[in-house]
C-alpha cells in the first residue's frame, strides 16, 4: 500500500530535517517555505519543492505545518488561499507548531466544518532530536486523527496522545516551562563554579550521571561551556513559549513564580539583542547581570 503524499509547510531549522526523516521513510513530500532556498535544500532528497503552500497542499492526503507562531499558522493555513482550503475532506492537517491552546482548539473546529481531521503535535528535543528523528511529539487531537496520524508522525519521533485538541500545545508548554527554568539554573550553576575557582569543564564532567544529569545539562551546559551560541532554539522563541504558558496560566488562575522569573531573564536577553541566538545563550544575561565580561 503507498503511503500518504505530505505537504510540509515550514522547513526551517527544525522542519527541513523533519521533512527529510519523511522522505526516508518513504512519503512522498511536498515542501514549502517562505524562504524558498530553505525548501530547496530537500530536493536533493526527492522533495517536490512549490512557492505557495496552497500549491504544495493541493493533492494531499496529510498536511504538517512547522511555522513560527499561532498568527502565521492561521494566516497560512486558513487566510485568503489557505492551505487547508484546498485540502479534501478525510485529509488531516498536523500543526507541529508551538502556538496558543485557544488557537488549537479553534484550529480543530475550523478542521471539522471542513471535514478534515487536526492534530496538534508540537515537539521537543531541538535540533538534534529533529535530525536524528527521536523528537518527543506531544499530540492533542480525537483518537481516529491520531490513528491517522500516528505513523507519520513516528517517522519524525515518538509520538504520545496526551487528549483532545489543545492539549499537545498544553504540554508543549509544560515542557518550555520546565525547559526554560532548568536552562537558568545550569546557567547559574556553571556561573557559581567558575567565580568559585573551579572549572565548569571538569564541573560538567563531574555531574554526569547525578540527578543533575540532563539533556540540558549535556547539550547546553556544553554550549555554555564553549560559548557556542549557534541556535537549535533561539532564545526569542523560547520568549514566545514562556510567555505563551504565562498568558495560559493566568486564564487558570494560576501564579508560577519561578516561570515568572525566568520569562524576565529571557526577556531581558531578547531586549539586549542576543534573542537570535540560541536559548543556553542566557548565561550571557547573567553575566551582564553580573557585570562579568560576556
Amino acid at each position: 500500500m503507498s503511503l500518504p503524499t505530505v505537504a510540509f509547510i515550514g522547513t526551517g531549522i527544525m522542519g527541513q530535517p523533519m521533512a527529510r526523516n519523511l522522505l526516508q521513510a518513504g512519503y512522498p513530500v511536498r515542501a514549502w517555505n517562505r524562504s524558498i532556498a530553505k525548501a530547496d535544500a530537500l530536493a536533493a532528497h526527492g522533495a517536490e519543492i512549490y512557492q505557495t503552500p496552497t500549491q504544495a497542499a493541493n493533492g494531499a492526503q496529510v498536511l504538517i505545518c512547522m511555522l513560527s507562531d499561532g498568527p502565521t499558522c492561521d494566516q497560512v493555513l486558513f487566510g485568503e488561499g489557505g492551505a487547508a482550503l484546498v485540502l479534501a475532506p478525510g485529509a488531516l492537517v498536523i500543526v507541529m507548531s508551538s502556538i496558543p491552546v485557544d488557537t488549537a482548539v479553534e484550529h480543530a473546529r475550523r478542521c471539522a466544518e471542513r471535514g478534515l481531521h487536526y492534530l496538534d503535535a508540537p515537539v521537543s528535543g531541538g535540533e538534534r532530536g529533529a535530525r536524528e528523528g527521536n523528537l518527543a511529539i506531544m499530540v492533542g487531537g480525537e483518537p481516529p486523527a491520531f490513528d491517522l496520524g500516528r505513523e507519520v508522525l513516528a517517522a519524525m519521533g515518538r509520538p504520545v496522545h496526551v487528549g483532545p485538541a489543545g492539549t499537545g500545545e498544553l504540554s508543549k508548554l509544560v515542557n518550555q516551562l520546565i525547559v526554560a527554568s532548568t536552562i537558568a539554573t545550569v546557567a547559574e550553576g556553571l556561573l557559581l563554579a567558575e567565580r568559585g575557582g573551579a572549572d565548569p569543564a571538569k564541573v560538567h564532567d563531574a555531574l554526569l550521571g547525578g540527578f543533575v544529569d540532563s539533556p540540558i545539562w549535556r547539550q547546553h551546559g556544553q554550549r555554555m561551556i564553549n560559548n557556542d551560541f549557534t541556535p537549535g532554539g533561539p532564545a526569542k522563541w523560547q520568549l514566545k513559549d514562556t510567555r505563551t504558558a504565562l498568558a495560559q496560566a493566568q486564564k487558570l488562575g494560576l501564579s508560577l513564580p519561578v516561570g515568572s522569573l525566568v520569562d524576565g531573564l529571557f526577556q531581558a536577553m531578547v531586549e539586549a539583542g542576543d534573542g537570535e541566538l540560541d536559548h543556553a545563550g542566557l548565561i550571557r544575561q547573567l553575566r551582564r547581570n553580573n557585570s562579568l565580561p560576556e
